[in-house]
C-alpha cells in the first residue's frame, strides 16, 4: 500500500511499485484526464506536476514517487473556477481535438510559475508536448497573453 498526495488529497493505492504513475492515476484512481500517448516520455500527453515540476507519468514508476505533491489536470481548477491557463486555452481557442491539452496545460502552468513573462525560447524549451493538430502558435499566444495580463495587473 502506498499513500499518494494528489490534488491536495491523500490516496491509498495498492499497486505494484513498478507500475507507472500514469496507470495508477487512470486505472486505480479513475483520474482519466492524464492521457496515454506514446509510453516513452516523448509526447507529453501524460504530463503531471510533481512538486510543481512537469514530469512524464508514463515512465515514472510508483516507487519513484515519494511524498511529493502530484497535480493532475483534475486538480488545477480551484473552487469551480478554471485555472488562468485553462481559461487562456479557452479564450485563445487553443485545442482542436484536445487530447494533448491536459499535459500541455500543466507544462504551461509550471513554466508560468517559474517565469511569469516567458520568452518565445522559454516557451519552446518548457512546453515540449506534441500536438498532432499543430496548435503551437495558439499555445504560445495564450501563454504570452497570460504574461501580458500579469504585467497589466502589476
Amino acid at each position: 500500500m502506498k499513500t499518494l498526495n494528489i490534488n491536495g488529497a491523500s490516496f491509498e493505492v495498492d499497486a505494484d511499485l513498478s507500475t507507472p504513475l500514469l496507470w495508477v492515476l487512470r486505472d486505480h484512481l479513475g483520474m482519466t484526464g492524464t492521457k496515454f500517448g506514446c509510453g516513452i516520455a516523448a509526447c507529453g500527453a501524460c504530463t503531471v506536476l510533481l512538486d510543481g515540476e512537469p514530469v512524464r507519468a508514463c515512465v515514472l514508476p510508483l516507487a519513484a514517487v515519494g511524498d511529493q505533491a502530484i497535480t493532475t489536470i483534475e486538480g488545477l481548477a480551484k473552487d469551480g473556477e478554471f485555472h488562468a491557463v485553462q481559461q487562456a486555452w479557452i479564450d485563445h481557442q487553443v485545442p482542436q481535438c484536445g487530447y494533448c491539452q491536459s499535459g500541455m496545460i500543466l507544462a504551461a502552468s509550471a513554466l508560468l510559475e517559474r517565469s511569469p513573462h516567458p520568452s518565445d525560447l522559454e516557451i519552446e524549451q518548457a512546453v515540449t508536448n506534441i500536438c498532432r493538430c499543430g496548435t503551437y502558435p495558439r499555445v504560445k499566444k495564450a501563454i504570452k497573453a497570460l504574461g501580458n495580463q500579469r504585467v497589466a495587473k502589476a
